[in-house]
């Protein structure tokens, strides 16, 4: 099953659990859909050609919101699947946005830097019609950075003769960017950590958490778990896995000299795999998809699976997890922290009035937290398990947007 067919089954399931499948037909289309060939100068005085998409799925909840990855690998079928899965994240995260997601076909390591700054103000040149503050408000995803997003939002301002930083979210804060993106999903995934523990009148420090990754996701997890008090005992990155029965610092796992991304094997070595098994309170996969499948689920020991990577879970692994009484939150609400403060970067630019890095993340904390009430509500209601869970909350708030406005 390809990626958007998959998109486009969860959203009809969705449809279908809520009772409004005669909405199936309009929103399995994006709104728009734009391919655009532009030229880009290279080094060598020659001119090459690059290909990019933007699909905007759904604005009916407000400005399109998803993200412009460069990878050789980006096709029209991958971006409408992502951007079908922004509207229903956006809507899950309670932040009045819709659906949207980008991309330009390109292999970032056969460029140079100054030719991905012409690729990426070429891009925004290109698809600059169908963007803008209140329309569709791209951010960075796979292979660009907050560096491509001020070029971006540069451009897209000398195209227009006036400043519009709001345009682009993601930018570093130097360049109007918001206090706290760097740290937001990872922190959003343990402020539902911390809701559960709230929830369940847990102890945090008797807990413990597995963490699959390392990266700009999961190091900020990582750190404001164990200034939760949670014993994270098991980390790793793309070269294996360390672990400790008594949980880490962070500096045990920082205090080397690794790349970024790179854990400090300060306990016990293990495996990727070994790590999903361990017997913890809390798995967190975050780091790459379908890491957990109908192959190793039953093996999985955890009692809560919190995702922070995208699909680290298979659609046969979630039922067999759901036979376990393993609860899960899935990824478009668990990770969802990134896109809210990347709503808040929006609002700041748009109001000149900027927030502190405490304000912003408690300002997170607050409407993440709400978020996960909303899901197990509807978990509770609906009597369904944690991945249909949210794509029915998502759906249910498009609908309901949809029907304020009397489309059908």
């Amino acid at each position: 099953m390809s990626e958007l067919e998959d998109a486009r089954q969860n959203l009809e399931e969705a449809l279908n659990a809520i009772g409004k499948e005669e909405y199936y037909d309009h929103l399995k289309h994006p709104e728009r859909f734009v391919e655009v060939n532009f030229p880009v100068s290279m080094d060598d005085g020659s001119k090459k050609v690059f290909t990019g998409y933007r699909s905007q799925h759904s604005t009916v909840r407000g400005p399109g919101k998803g993200g412009i990855r460069f990878s050789p690998n980006v096709n029209e079928e991958e971006v409408k699947a992502l951007s079908i899965w922004m509207s229903l994240k956006c809507a899950v995260a309670d932040i009045p946005y819709g659906g949207a997601k980008g991309g330009v076909i390109v292999d970032t390591e056969e460029i140079s830097h100054a030719e991905e700054e012409r690729l990426s103000r070429r891009y925004i040149d290109a698809i600059a019609e169908v963007i803008g503050v209140n329309h569709d408000v791209p951010a960075p995803d796979m292979n660009t950075t907050s560096k491509h997003m001020a070029w971006m939002m540069d451009e897209y301002s000398s195209d227009n003769r006036e400043h519009r930083p709001g345009v682009i979210t993601g930018k570093p804060v130097e360049a109007f960017g918001s206090e706290g993106r760097d740290v937001a999903t990872g922190y959003g995934a343990a402020y539902v950590i911390e809701r559960i523990i709230e929830d369940e009148n847990l102890n945090p420090d008797e807990l413990t958490a597995a963490i699959q990754g390392f990266g700009n996701a999961a190091s900020p997890a990582v750190k404001k778990l164990i200034d939760m008090g949670v014993n994270v005992v098991a980390v790793s990155d793309h070269i294996g896995a360390t672990y400790n029965e008594n949980g880490f610092t962070r500096e045990e796992l920082t205090s080397c000299d690794n790349d970024p991304g790179i854990v400090c094997k300060a306990g016990e070595d293990l495996e990727n795999g070994e790590l999903l098994e361990l017997e913890v309170d809390f798995l967190v996969p975050a780091a790459i998809e379908n890491v957990i499948t109908e192959e190793n689920a039953d093996n999985v020991s955890a009692d809560y699976v919190v995702e922070i990577a995208n699909g680290p879970t298979t659609r046969e692994a979630d039922e067999i997890l759901e036979e376990k009484d393993i609860t899960m939150v899935p990824g478009i609400l668990a990770n969802s922290g990134g896109v809210t403060v990347s709503y808040y970067e929006w609002v700041q630019n748009r109001t000149g009035e900027y927030w502190t890095k405490e304000e912003v993340l408690e300002r997170l904390r607050e409407n993440i937290q709400n978020a996960y009430e909303q899901f197990r509500q509807v978990q509770e209601e609906e009597d369904v398990y944690g991945r249909q869970a949210a794509y029915i909350m998502g759906a249910r708030k498009i609908v309901e947007a949809l029907e304020s406005r009397e489309y059908m």
